[in-house]
């Protein structure tokens, strides 16, 4: 993959012996990683794999029945995708959470709610700290639509929108919220070539300004181009870490 010039540093996020179970169907087993500051990382596998159910666990969807996540060195206990939001982790998904009757730049404004730090009443009076704060916030808003070139739609509802721009706007909010980690799930499936080549360029900028990335896809040349290690899961496991290349050559010997 293209060098970047940050140094990637120390892990930020620790899974380990992670298990998690629907009735008697075992979703993930003893699964153990870490991912470290600056890094983009992959996990890759077929549907079922259990890719989703991991990024499930770490943004507090679901609450593993054994192991712990630890996050900047401290375990995350009782934890709901609000709570994880608010400390820095972000996450998209594989089937839409988007609300589909607001517009493409209200859907994308959600994920500046926590840098809103006005109350309610600032904000009905439209005091000026209130002001501020929504021209801040729809400026950088602007900013990622114009990145993702979605300009001309960005007044329209997104359920109106094809699935491949559906993604973008997802894509869009969980770039407004400029969290710590960034969790993507097929987040690489919208878009041509060069608009892949220009959000592989825009992560690689996110690791460098003290972003971490954990991406699920199936795109694996994708993955090959992108990122720093790669994790293969199946049937809820983890065969293979390391490195992209060396991974994905694996993985797709096993599929043939």
């Amino acid at each position: 993959m293209t060098d970047r010039k940050f140094r990637i540093g120390d892990p930020i996020l620790e899974v380990k012996n992670i298990s998690l179970r629907f009735g008697g169907v075992k979703a993930i087993t003893n699964i153990s990683f870490n991912i470290l500051r600056h890094e983009i990382r992959a996990i890759i596998g077929p549907n079922g794999a259990g890719k989703s159910s991991m990024l499930n666990c770490i943004n507090g969807i679901y609450q593993p029945q054994e192991g712990q996540i630890f996050y900047k060195g401290k375990v995350l206990t009782n934890i709901t995708p609000n709570s994880i939001a608010e400390m820095g982790i972000s996450r998209t998904f594989q089937n839409l959470a988007l609300f589909k009757r607001m517009s493409v730049l209200d859907n994308i404004l959600v994920g500046r709610k926590l840098h809103t730090k006005s109350n309610f009443l600032q904000v009905a009076f439209q005091l000026p700290k209130a002001r501020k704060e929504e021209e801040a916030n729809r400026a950088k808003c602007e900013e990622i639509i114009k990145f993702l070139e979605i300009e001309d739609i960005k007044n329209t509802p997104v359920g109106k929108l094809p699935y491949g721009l559906q993604k973008k706007v997802e894509l869009g909010r969980a770039l407004a919220t400029e969290a710590d980690i960034l969790l993507l799930d097929e987040a690489l499936s919208a878009g041509d070539a060069a608009f892949k080549e220009k959000s592989f360029n825009r992560m690689r900028e996110l690791c460098d300004e003290a972003r971490t990335i954990l991406i699920v896809s199936h795109a694996l040349s994708s993955i090959n181009e992108l990122c720093d290690h790669a994790i293969w899961m199946h049937k809820g496991s983890m065969l293979a870490s390391g490195k992209p290349e060396i991974i994905t050559e694996q993985y797709l010997k096993f599929l043939n």
